[in-house]
């Protein structure tokens, strides 16, 4: 089993009333045409596709997708968007699972790698995208860059969400490399939150690079959104593509 936490059917039923924002075809349009360019008619793999928040849109323009997901919850809400034949999905988690064929794209989105609580396990990741990919197909990542710098002499949180519906802050374990995520968000009218947290780890793009090398992998590109701004000492967040080498000519 790997070390990522279980998500359970309560969290997977509200998932996406939770990110619908996130969800809009507004939101996702940069994400879908950066994905769709790479997979260049090709087949796409999504390592952890959950509800199918961006494997269902993606699969619906055109590029064939799969998934591999750990929580059988979050992979039965997206089997009401998509039968298995559409969009077929392995149960099983993005380190080590395994599904036949090769792919032109291999994508994980929104932090998810940081799910691996363990370096070795980010690190199996790579060596299973890899594993999956043809040559010359590209790995994608989407991470947040780790919020150090917010961090004064003694302060161990960093809020990243202050609004009426929502209180989020992070606490971090600096020797571990551990982030948790707090969560208080109210439901309905009656003034009450529900508490929910999730541990991380974090990892720094230059680490992300050495797995990927340790994988055979290549970086190709690395910008700060989906739109392809640039990455620089300010940015809040990596999208990073590396490349699987072709194979040599013979």
């Amino acid at each position: 089993m790997t070390s990522s936490e279980l998500w359970s059917r309560e969290t997977a039923d509200r998932y996406d009333d939770e990110e619908a924002e996130n969800s809009s075809a507004a939101a996702l349009e940069p994400t879908l045409a950066f994905l769709a360019e790479l997979a260049r008619g090709g087949r796409a793999l999504e390592f952890a596709i959950g509800t199918g928040r961006v494997g269902v849109p993606l699969r619906e323009r055109g590029v064939p997708v799969a998934g591999i997901e750990l929580s059988e919850p979050m992979a039965a809400v997206l089997r009401r968007k998509a039968d298995a034949d559409t969009l077929p999905v392995t149960i099983g988690d993005m380190a080590t699972t395994v599904v036949p064929g090769e792919f032109a794209l291999v994508y994980l989105v929104y932090n998810t790698i940081s799910n691996l609580l363990t370096q070795d396990e980010q690190v199996e990741c790579f060596r299973n995208a890899a594993r999956h990919l043809a040559p010359g197909g590209r790995f994608v990542i989407e991470l947040g860059v780790p919020p150090l710098r917010f961090l004064p002499p003694g302060q161990v949180a960093v809020p990243f969400d202050v609004s009426d519906r929502h209180l989020g802050f992070d606490t971090f374990d600096l020797v571990e490399q551990v982030l948790v995520s707090h969560h208080f968000t109210r439901d309905g009218e009656d003034g009450r939150y529900r508490r929910a947290h999730s541990r991380h780890r974090y990892a720094w793009p230059a680490e992300l690079d050495l797995m990927a090398r340790i994988a055979g992998l290549e970086l190709e590109r690395r910008v700060a959104d989906w739109h392809g701004a640039p990455f620089t000492e300010d940015a809040d967040q990596h999208i990073s593509v590396w490349r699987k080498p072709a194979a040599p000519a013979t």
